[in-house]
């Protein structure tokens, strides 16, 4: 079957302010975000795409532009199962302040169990973008063959979890899957089983050094904004 190439948006003002978007209108890539999207055509220049894909959010689309611009041929479609999940009253609130929610020990130690105030569950997201990459490999397959590579640009939840279907993890142990924003993660599916080539990509080594305060072992909801 085809390989699918993950790209996380560039870094944006919400990740910069600590926000939790989520589907939150106008949230923007910030000059960092702009400048690793800028960098985005030559990192993937090796790569024919057979197509594009993307959430339909507007830092998603913000990232692929330049890539767009260098190939004139290639167009993007969105589709809303990759799109960010729907965190409900949490979106648009500062991270630091979601810390002290009770929901938050379950998204942090049993994702599978949350389910956002007025938003969707950790499991219908998973599921919905599952399903996406399913379609669109049986698609890019049929259309290019097997052989083919196609990108969808997502974010940092979404993709997590399709890293960790690809794995074979249970939607519990997400959290201890890590993509910077621009990072490239690319998954080869087979007819028997997936492979992760590469997770979390970004061709900078400075996101690998410690960042202090130790975080206390919980992984960032929404994805983070990368190395400073």
């Amino acid at each position: 079957m085809a390989t699918l190439i993950l790209v996380r948006h560039g870094r944006s003002t919400a990740n910069t302010a600590g926000l939790l978007a989520g589907w939150t209108p106008g949230v923007s890539l910030d000059e960092r975000g702009a400048a690793q999207a800028a960098g985005l055509p030559d990192r993937l220049a090796g790569v024919e795409l057979a197509a594009v894909v993307s959430s339909p959010l507007q830092r998603c689309l913000e990232t692929l532009q330049p890539l767009l611009d260098a190939r004139p041929g290639l167009d993007v479609r969105t589709d809303e199962r990759i799109g960010e999940c729907h965190y409900g009253d949490w979106s648009g609130r500062k991270l630091a302040e979601l810390a002290g929610e009770p929901l938050m020990e379950v998204v942090q130690r049993h994702p599978s169990a949350a389910v956002f105030p007025g938003g969707e569950s950790m499991r219908a997201m998973q599921a919905r973008a599952v399903e996406a990459v399913r379609d669109w490999n049986a698609r890019v397959e049929e259309e290019h063959g097997e052989d083919a590579a196609f990108l969808m640009c997502s974010h940092g939840d979404i993709i997590k979890s399709l890293v960790a279907d690809a794995l074979g993890m249970h939607l519990d142990l997400f959290q201890r899957i890590h993509v910077d924003p621009c990072s490239v993660t690319v998954i080869r599916y087979t007819r028997l089983s997936p492979f992760v080539l590469r997770l979390g990509d970004t061709g900078d080594l400075g996101g690998s050094a410690p960042r202090g305060g130790g975080g206390g072992g919980a992984g960032v909801v929404g994805g983070g904004a990368g190395a400073p």
